[in-house]
């Protein structure tokens, strides 16, 4: 290689990958009129990631906690004011981020069963409103520019608009293997979106 030729990519190296910090979130379901109904609160729109975003309840696995079931019982509690019963919980998804984030969550997804007639409490801060709704209808709200949702809100969503019941949801979680969800950033048309196995376009850009 002459002098002005640049180093190749071959002899750089690699950027670091930020660690794994252990996280859960527990999709909380209630028995609907018609279908399930999950729990989603809103973000403060002026504080931390997915400001103003509509979430469930979770955050990283704390020193104090046992593990990321305690973890996802004790955020429940923190933001809901709701008691979730540990031996409850059926692991649902875990996902991961892109290995260009600079911090990046390991987080599992937990679907729990609550009482319908549970009182919600948020603290008006971090969590300014809450919200009841079918999968299917926030959903709806999302495609209206009603709410916004992160890409594993809107997939878990998704998923759960499938099922007719609480028990139906439940039931599979607990018959199945937990999906895991390596996020990878992939850009189309000038823009970033992000994809997980098997998408179509990971398989037509490999």
């Amino acid at each position: 290689m002459s002098p002005s030729e640049p180093e190749t990519s071959a002899t750089q190296p690699a950027p670091a990958v930020a660690p794994l910090i252990p996280a859960a979130t527990v999709v909380l379901l209630r028995e609907g009129v018609d279908a399930p109904e999950v729990l989603l609160l809103q973000r403060n729109s002026g504080r931390g990631a997915f400001a103003g975003y509509w979430v469930f309840p979770g955050g990283r696995v704390d020193d104090d906690d046992a593990d990321d079931i305690a973890c996802a019982v004790r955020e429940a509690a923190e933001e809901t004011g709701l008691v979730v019963d540990p031996t409850a919980l059926v692991r649902w998804s875990h996902w991961t981020p892109p290995v260009t984030e600079p911090r990046r969550f390991g987080t599992w997804f937990f679907l729990a069963p609550i009482g319908s007639d549970v009182e919600v409490t948020v603290d008006d801060g971090e969590i300014v409103g809450h919200a009841w709704l079918t999968p299917a209808e926030a959903l709806r709200r999302r495609d209206l520019g009603e709410v916004q949702l992160a890409p594993p809100t809107f997939v878990t969503l998704t998923c759960l608009a499938d099922f007719a019941s609480m028990a139906d949801a439940l039931a599979h979680a607990s018959s199945k293997e937990p999906d895991l969800y390596q996020t990878t950033m992939i850009k189309e048309e000038g823009q970033f979106v992000v994809a997980w196995e098997p998408d179509a376009a990971l398989v037509e850009g490999a």
